[in-house]
């Protein structure tokens, strides 16, 4: 009677397994992801520029150069991307009537895509051009073209750098 009830215990177990392993259930997940537009920009806030004898330093290296430059844009495959910069004007000394021509100061970019340039206070320069997202990295290297006709004191100028895409 022990090895029936014994069987009969077994043969429950196995029927209620299979019952168990026959009921399956299909529910469907829906997953979603907000990813939106996104551009991003990371350039030193300020260089600066030191004196030299024209004479022996025709162009004035930035202290800081070369700069690290990052653009870190999130867009369409085929979305053009660019960043451009624009002069607010020219280099200012506020004790002294002379400026300096803020086209005499030049840059040169290393990395794909970025591009060597002038500053201008009319129309915004190109200082890179992508298609598409992207995380991308370049140095740039400030110049200013030196003169024996600069008015001696402090210059400040404002440029403002866009980085834009769709």
């Amino acid at each position: 009677m022990k090895k029936l009830q014994a069987v009969l215990a077994a043969t429950l177990v196995f029927a209620a397994g299979s019952a168990l392993a026959a009921s399956t259930g299909n529910v469907p997940v829906v997953i979603n992801a907000n990813v939106a537009a996104l551009a991003k920009l990371t350039i030193p806030a300020a260089i600066s520029f030191a004196s030299a004898d024209p004479d022996v330093t025709p162009s004035i290296p930035a202290t800081e150069n070369p700069v690290a430059v990052r653009t870190q844009v999130r867009t369409g495959s085929a979305s053009a991307v660019s960043l451009t910069v624009l002069a607010a004007g020219d280099l200012t000394n506020g004790t002294v009537t002379e400026d300096i021509g803020i086209s005499a100061v030049t840059w040169t970019a290393a990395g794909n895509g970025f591009v060597a340039g002038t500053m201008d206070k009319t129309t915004a320069q190109s200082a890179g051009d992508w298609t598409g997202s992207g995380d991308r990295s370049s140095t740039f290297s400030y110049n200013l073209a030196n003169s024996w006709s600069y008015a001696p004191g402090n210059y400040t100028a404002t440029v403002n750098y866009v980085l834009s895409a769709p």
